[in-house]
């Protein structure tokens, strides 16, 4: 018969008043460690006894119990609850579980140990989860520090911990990731960005967290450049944008994760501080973050007078005196006093005043010259007045005629009140800076619409030379032979050197044109064609036809186009793709570009929207519009020129001729009823019909 096993039998548990209750010298903790005795007592007080005491039965000489138990386990919540006795924030005879020890075959020291050596901390990742558990049960972050005895900012880092992406934490728990690595992962809250940046690091052997850092915060700006400082973070937030931070680091105020609206909210405070500066009469403002070096080479600066008056200039020699003769009186002084310490500094900043004002200019210079506003190195403003630039030189006089010095004729002035100065920011002329747009002259085409434009005739010509592998052959032969023969030539609007040259600015819906979805599918379907493992490439190629190594290499050149134009890159590159343009007969119309308003007619002046109807539909639909006023202008000039085939200068190829039908006698067509109304005249008269032989001068560009 089997015999029974033996039930285990649990130590009893009872209360035993407090003063009942000896610390036993068994306990094998000697060393202090974990919460102090102090912040444990107040948890205790907070909460209560959490966990029981383990405590054995004093007895005498002859083994009989006194009454009292000694505590071998749990000496720090004795401690803790001596000292709640000794404030008289708990009773002597207070009533303390206790777990009864009666084994005699387990000494106390044994108990001890056990307890303490058996007993698991809590995984760091519980511990962050347990505190955001706490937040979200409404507890703020002081309340927590105050609760745990931790510093508000420990709260925050378990926190921001808790928030990094659950796949990555639960890479933590297995211990596939240090702290150290999950530290680093919290600067940023984009959880897909985390788990990008860690399958990028996936195969690399060396996973350091300050890699980590540089991937996260890559693309970001940083808190200490000078474009977040001339913004400052309160202002930045209040449009939207967020910064990450680092906890765990130091980190200069973090990272600006939206450059785009940074760079937006930096030129629209530029553009605000070049008005104020514009109003002071100068021709011209120039403003941009930062200038290079030199970038007054080639500018006359305008001489300047005094901006201090008799009055200000005898202020400034007497505190400069004042000034001296305090330093001179305090000189063998190892402390100044404090009178003499606040005068001193009332000194410095009041001739800093006096020494900081503008210059003064000539309101003839100042009509004719410009200013420079950037930005120093700690994000401040940085204006510089006064240069002229060779174009706005004063002409010569000629010499009067001898005995007509009494009648000659004061040179001109420019007439500073009805200028108005010309804006530029980042190199493009804004809105308000533009010239009148009755001028009937025809000027160039601004900077940032050139790049526009030849940045949707770049991605047509890909797309063109891409479906073209002969022509791609060519160009490429072409670009090889410069490169070989003629060493420093750039006649060639080929990169070679396989550079996928991206484009200066953000062109609006370039992405959606039909030449980007015929490369995107085009770059889909050859990728599908090649194999995962690049070391693969060069057997898969081996195997592929005549065809597709065309197809594939023609596609592959299209990429090293470009065509968009740089006023400090043009000549012989502009020029080949012109060439490579007439080659593969590209057609900007085919390839969807249409004149709008957005695209092309209001941004030009009015001159040159005439000149595009006049092109397109002739000079009797340009005179039917040539009254509007621009905005009107610029819409009708779209209807009209709709389904005309017509094209700007910068996307036309040398084969390329205005679209503009013969005339054929039939009438011009008709303005919408709310246009045709003079616009100076309430009552709704139009104006004369215009003489049928009339026709309107264009100045030469």
């Amino acid at each position: 018969m089997t015999q029974a096993s033996q039930k285990i039998v649990l130590s009893p548990s009872r209360d035993i008043p407090f003063n009942k209750l000896v610390l036993s010298q068994s306990n094998v903790r000697r060393i202090k460690s974990g919460v102090s005795i102090e912040d444990l007592a107040e948890d205790i007080a907070r909460r209560t006894l959490l966990q029981s005491l383990n405590v054995r039965a004093v007895v005498d000489a002859e083994g009989n119990e006194t009454g009292m138990f000694e505590v071998p386990a749990g000496g720090r919540r004795y401690r803790a609850l001596e000292r709640l006795v000794k404030q008289k924030r708990l009773s002597r005879t207070a009533p303390v579980p206790c777990v009864i020890r009666e084994s005699a075959d387990i000494s106390a020291e044994e108990d001890s140990l056990a307890e303490n050596s058996q007993r698991e901390p809590l995984h760091p990742l519980d511990q962050f989860r347990a505190f955001q558990t706490l937040r979200e049960q409404g507890q703020g972050d002081e309340a927590i520090a105050a609760r745990f005895f931790v510093t508000p900012a420990i709260v925050r880092q378990r926190l921001k911990l808790a928030s990094v992406s659950d796949q990555l934490l639960a890479l933590y728990a297995e211990d596939e990731l240090t702290l150290d690595q999950l530290m680093a992962f919290t600067v940023t809250n984009d959880h897909a960005r985390q788990e990008q940046v860690w399958e990028a690091l996936a195969r690399n052997p060396y996973k350091e967290a300050y890699q980590i850092r540089r991937m996260l915060t890559e693309g970001a700006v940083r808190a200490s450049d000078r474009r977040a400082r001339f913004i400052g973070a309160e202002a930045y937030e209040a449009a939207g944008g967020d910064i990450s931070r680092d906890l765990f680091q130091t980190d200069d105020g973090g990272w600006f994760q939206d450059p785009a609206l940074l760079d937006r909210l930096v030129s629209d405070k530029l553009a605000a501080a070049a008005e104020t500066v514009a109003a002071e009469g100068w021709k011209w403002i120039s403003a941009d973050i930062g200038f290079d070096y030199g970038h007054t080479r080639g500018l006359r600066a305008l001489p300047s007078t005094s901006s201090l008056t008799d009055e200000e200039h005898a202020t400034y020699e007497a505190l400069s005196q004042e000034y001296a003769a305090l330093e001179e009186t305090y000189a063998e002084a190892e402390e100044l006093p404090d009178e003499a310490d606040q005068r001193l500094g009332e000194i410095e900043a009041a001739l800093e005043d006096l020494q900081n004002r503008p210059a003064l200019f000539d309101p003839a210079d100042i009509a004719r010259a410009g200013a420079f506003v950037s930005l120093d190195s700690s994000g401040s403003l940085k204006i510089e007045r006064g240069f002229v630039r060779p174009e706005d030189e004063a002409e010569a006089e000629p010499d009067a005629p001898r005995g007509d010095t009494d009648d000659a004729v004061e040179p001109s002035e420019p007439d500073a009140g009805i200028q108005r100065a010309v804006i530029t920011i980042g190199g493009a002329a804004q809105p308000g800076g533009e010239p009148d747009e009755d001028d009937d002259t025809i000027k160039p085409l601004p900077e940032r619409l050139m790049t526009e434009l030849t940045a949707h005739r770049t991605l047509a010509l890909r797309n063109a030379v891409g479906a073209d592998p002969d022509t791609a052959y060519l160009a490429v032969l072409h670009a090889l032979a410069l490169k070989t023969f003629y060493r420093f030539s750039t006649a060639t609007c080929l990169e070679i050197e396989a550079k996928h040259s991206a484009f200066g600015h953000q062109v609006p819906g370039l992405n959606d044109t039909a030449s980007a979805q015929a490369i995107t599918a085009r770059h889909a379907s050859l990728s599908d064609q090649l194999p995962q493992d690049p070391g693969a490439l060069w057997q898969t190629l081996t195997t592929f036809d005549t065809d597709r190594r065309g197809a594939l290499f023609a596609h592959c050149v299209s990429f090293s186009i470009n065509a968009v134009h740089q006023s400090w890159n043009q000549g012989d590159r502009m020029k080949h793709a012109d060439a490579l343009a007439q080659v593969v007969d590209l057609d900007m119309v085919a390839a969807g570009w249409t004149p709008t308003v957005e695209s092309y007619l209001g941004r030009v002046t009015k001159p040159r929207i005439l000149e595009a109807v006049r092109d397109g539909k002739g000079d009797r639909e340009a005179q039917l519009i040539e009254h509007l006023k621009k905005g009107d202008m610029a819409k009708e000039a779209e209807r009209l020129l709709a389904g005309s085939g017509w094209l700007p200068e910068p996307l036309r190829t040398a084969t390329d001729q205005p679209v503009l039908l013969e005339p054929d006698g039939s009438e011009p067509e008709a303005l919408p009823a709310f246009l045709t109304a003079d616009e100076d005249d309430e009552t709704g008269a139009s104006d004369p019909e215009p003489d049928a032989g009339f026709e309107h001068a264009i100045a030469a560009e």
